[in-house]
């Protein structure tokens, strides 16, 4: 007897979908495995699979079945109906240099457009037209300056944008869309020579300085019977901060890196951050809206810790890199191929492993979901954050890493959890090897 299949409708950031049909009894990798052919990549790299649940996205585990997070609908729904499912980004970076495929690349920039136009950083104002002119430029390419004095060729000039697509509603409001579309291509002019996946690179990295942009937040409550969830924990790659949702406006309360964290516990719904003692804080608690919310937020946040020690060897590459093309000493070399040393680092993705975590979550034999969640009510989960000291850096030349400036589209590219670790130490003992040898990098 055939297998019964159902459709799982995948929305991504751009605004298209994938359509994927998997068995009645598949896992989330079933459908990240289709949703990486049918985009023509190898890994997705900082995106996850994501689910709806209660208004708020969560991130699937990969190896738990799909019926967990759909429930009954799952077994008793329509075959023509499609489930959904959201391909969102699950790991922020402070480079767009660190991903390597081009498509995700992309996906990563549409995503962050999309947070940008929803920003409620009333504050960072002027950061909102270096957005939008980074956008510009990357969408349009060059802007020409008008002749002077020809009045309808700079009405025609001004009005090659709709603010509405690049400004949130509010910024529109407070200045005006004639002011927008009369400032903005100032800014965008000073970019004129760019190419788009500079531009792109640009709006990443800017992007990484809005409050509100490179963060995934999750709805706690400050007591368990609150009605409503006046709390928003913020995952960020550097760390986690909490804030107060005052009538709309974010109220930033606590600001953690990852090295200002001792310990994140959760038993049940109820959420635990503990601060090293030098900081002098209380234990702080929140509650989330259940013992299922809380597993997959822990899981986040302890990737999102374990990605972090991971990058920043690369990202100081990166950084040194960029130092050197902004003075103008850039110059190309390859020390490496950044295909085949993925290759040769073939192990389980970041998004994917369980064996990888810095915290242990049980795999659980198949069971109502009701009973599972009141076991969970009762059990205690928590890691301790211990940040390894940098890796040291030996850079002769940074220009080196000049294979990292422009993502690969070559095809599918692997990138598993260690790679980056990996990088970072096959660059340093190549840079070593010449050195020892005698041989110059210039």
């Amino acid at each position: 007897m055939r297998t019964k299949q159902k459709r799982v409708c995948v929305l991504l950031p751009n605004k298209q979908n994938l359509d994927c049909s998997v068995r009645v009894r598949a896992r989330g990798h079933e459908v990240l495995s289709s949703v990486l052919k049918q985009l023509g990549v190898g890994e997705l790299q900082v995106f996850g699979l994501a689910v709806l649940r209660d208004h708020e996205y969560l991130f699937l585990d990969l190896e738990q079945k799909l019926s967990k997070y759909f429930g009954k609908r799952w077994t008793r729904g329509s075959l023509t109906v499609p489930f959904i499912l959201f391909l969102r980004v699950q790991y922020y970076v402070e480079s767009g240099r660190l991903i390597m495929s081009s498509k995700v690349q992309e996906l990563y920039y549409a995503e962050l457009r999309h947070k940008v136009l929803r920003s409620e950083s009333r504050h960072q104002e002027a950061l909102f037209f270096q957005l939008a002119a980074s956008a510009l430029q990357a969408d349009v390419g060059d802007l020409e300056q008008t002749a002077e004095g020809n009045e309808d060729e700079e009405e025609r000039h001004r009005r090659y944008f709709l603010p509405e697509d690049y400004f949130p509603s509010w910024l529109i409001k407070r200045r005006g869309r004639d002011f927008l579309l009369q400032h903005c291509p100032v800014l965008h002019i000073e970019l004129r020579g760019a190419t788009r996946s500079q531009a792109v690179l640009l709006f990443i990295k800017e992007a990484g300085n809005l409050q509100d942009g490179p963060v995934t937040f999750y709805r706690m409550k400050r007591e368990k019977k609150e009605l409503r969830s006046s709390n928003l924990v913020g995952v960020e790659l550097k760390g986690v901060r909490i804030y107060q949702d005052l009538e709309g406006k974010l109220c930033l309360l606590y600001d953690f890196s990852w090295s200002d964290i001792d310990r994140l516990t959760f038993q049940g719904s109820r959420f635990e951050v503990a601060a090293v003692g030098s900081l002098c804080l209380p234990k702080l608690v929140y509650y989330t809206q259940s013992a299922f919310h809380s597993k997959h937020v822990l899981r986040h946040l302890s990737d999102s810790h374990r990605l972090h020690i991971h990058t920043r060897g690369v990202v100081a590459y990166i950084q040194q890199l960029e130092d050197m093309e902004a003075s103008r000493f850039y110059r190309e070399a390859y020390i490496c191929d950044a295909t085949s040393l993925a290759q040769r680092l073939q192990s389980n993705s970041l998004t994917s492993s369980t064996s990888d975590r810095s915290v242990a979550v049980e795999t659980v034999t198949a069971r109502s979901e009701e009973e599972e969640e009141e076991e969970e009510e009762d059990k205690v989960t928590e890691f301790e954050l211990c940040v390894d000291e940098p890796v040291e850096l030996f850079v002769d030349d940074p220009a080196e890493l000049s294979w990292l400036s422009e993502p690969s589209v070559d095809g599918p590219v692997e990138s598993p959890s260690s790679y980056w670790a990996a990088v970072g130490v096959e660059m340093k003992q190549v840079l070593r090897r010449r050195a020892d040898e005698g041989v110059s990098v210039d």
